[in-house]
């Protein structure tokens, strides 16, 4: 459903008329069947297919079959389209929480479901971020993310706070789990090998002496597999949960 329209404000940029249907369709041409989800989902499929580098204008028009200029009759730039795309990319957010889950249990699931959708599409992290989310859909996580908190006695400044620093948790670990997996490729370690290649080759620099809590880590054994993402995603948003439920747990207070 498209937004209403408000002349009463400033004026829009034509990135965010468009993801809220705002600005009018071009007239009738040659090509009728080009419409801007119909480019964004094109676009979509391009950057899930070959990655956000083999995004271009010239290449979405390849995919519909079209002229590169009949898509700037839709879409005005590329930056444009990176914003529409995003939008999609993320695509709606998580329903609504269980019966009875508490904030915790809602926002772990809505941390996970976004780390769900930046795993599957990792070139969502190489779109530079420009401001505060505007778009519907990323409206839509935001306020799913906030309905978690609805219990709590936390201030409107203060679930935004959490807000943003779950999703920059959830952001960096899967940016970090992304570049270590094209770093792996990159130079032809098999998965499971990375961290017991690392720790060997680590065991062979290191002066106990020099690096004792280094040591300590490598006699442990505990770099002689490597850790489950799952693992380590979990324990850090745990630690930062505990953090936000003694937050919760002051202000009822």
């Amino acid at each position: 459903m498209a937004a209403k329209k408000d002349d009463s404000g400033p004026a829009l940029p034509p990135a965010i008329e468009s993801a809220w249907g705002l600005r009018e369709r071009p007239p009738k041409g040659p090509r009728p069947g080009l419409s801007v989800p119909g480019i964004v989902d094109a676009a979509v499929r391009v950057a899930d297919a070959d990655g956000l580098t083999a995004v271009s204008m010239s290449r979405v028009a390849k995919e519909l079959g079209a002229a590169t200029m009949a898509l700037y009759r839709h879409i005005g730039s590329k930056d444009e389209l990176l914003l529409l795309m995003v939008d999609a990319g993320y695509g709606p957010p998580p329903g609504p929480a269980a019966p009875g889950d508490g904030w915790r249990a809602g926002l772990t699931r809505w941390a996970r479901a976004e780390r769900d959708v930046l795993r599957q599409r990792t070139w969502l992290l190489h779109v530079p971020i420009t401001g505060p989310p505007i778009t519907p859909q990323q409206l839509g996580w935001l306020e799913a993310g906030l309905r978690c908190l609805d219990d709590t006695h936390l201030a409107e400044s203060e679930k935004m706070s959490v807000i943003l620093l779950i999703t920059g948790y959830v952001r960096n670990e899967a940016t970090l789990t992304a570049q270590i997996a094209e770093g792996s490729r990159a130079a032809g370690v098999e998965p499971g090998e990375l961290m017991p290649a690392y720790g060997r080759t680590v065991a062979r620099l290191i002066d106990p002496a020099r690096f004792p809590a280094l040591h300590r880590v490598l006699t442990s054994g505990v770099l002689n597999q490597d850790d489950d993402p799952d693992d380590e995603f979990t324990f850090g948003l745990d630690r930062i949960l505990d953090g936000i439920e003694a937050l919760v747990r002051r202000r009822a207070s």
